[in-house]
């Protein structure tokens, strides 16, 4: 499925933002904005996941 990208115009915290650019490694604020909404999506649906399966999902050690 193709992004879609749509102009839009917020107000940012510049030097939150400029810190966020730092710690994910984007070259721009735009891009550090688009890696932090990706990253909290994962993390929610991650968290659903481990609320609705967690401590139901047998692992086995490989080769064992």
């Amino acid at each position: 499925m193709k992004p879609s990208v749509k102009m839009t115009s917020i107000r940012l915290d510049t030097r939150l933002a400029d810190n966020a650019m730092k710690v994910l490694g984007a070259k721009s604020r735009s891009e550090a904005v688009h890696i932090a909404l990706r990253e909290i999506v994962a993390l929610k649906r991650f968290k659903e996941l481990m609320l609705k399966h967690g401590g139901k999902l047998k692992f086995e050690a490989h080769g064992r």
